[in-house]
């Protein structure tokens, strides 16, 4: 690869819109890689853009760095992903999206009644959580009633 199809941190950050900080960061954490120039400068492949585009996308839905890193690691080192590889991780991720789905579906239909949070402020806890029953069995703090996804810490 010629040096000058390599992009400076500048562009990635303009064209990814993710500070230069986070790039950094991104790269401390093994999510994406960069070449030094000869001035020590960083220098992305342009499929880096793909990858902060898939790093902005799995983080708004609520994934963290290790679960984005995991998914990452799918892809091949040494040479850009093909499309068969993000296929892979589009077939993966489609799970834990619809995990992710089901599990705010489930809090938005169920949030103006009982989440056995301990509160008993609502009507319907009398019934579904009477004296808090809720804390007894959730296994730890929080809205036991929630998906497990939605608790987690």
């Amino acid at each position: 690869m010629r040096t000058t199809d390599l992009l400076p941190i500048s562009e990635v950050a303009a064209r990814s819109g993710f500070a230069a900080s986070a790039l950094r960061y991104y790269e401390s954490e093994g999510l994406i890689d960069a070449q030094r120039s000869g001035g020590n400068q960083r220098r992305y492949e342009r499929n880096v853009l793909r990858r902060l585009a898939f790093i902005r996308a799995a983080s708004n839905v609520g994934l963290t760095i290790t679960e984005i890193r995991e998914e990452l690691d799918r892809l091949p080192h040494g040479h850009a992903p093909k499309r068969s590889d993000w296929q892979d991780i589009s077939n993966h991720w489609r799970g834990r999206l619809n995990e992710r789905i089901e599990a705010l579906e489930k809090l938005r239909d169920n949030l103006d009644s009982c989440i056995g949070c301990g509160c008993l402020s609502l009507d319907t806890c009398a019934m579904a959580n009477p004296n808090d029953i809720a804390a007894a069995r959730a296994g730890g703090p929080g809205a036991a009633y929630l998906p497990p996804l939605l608790r987690r810490p």
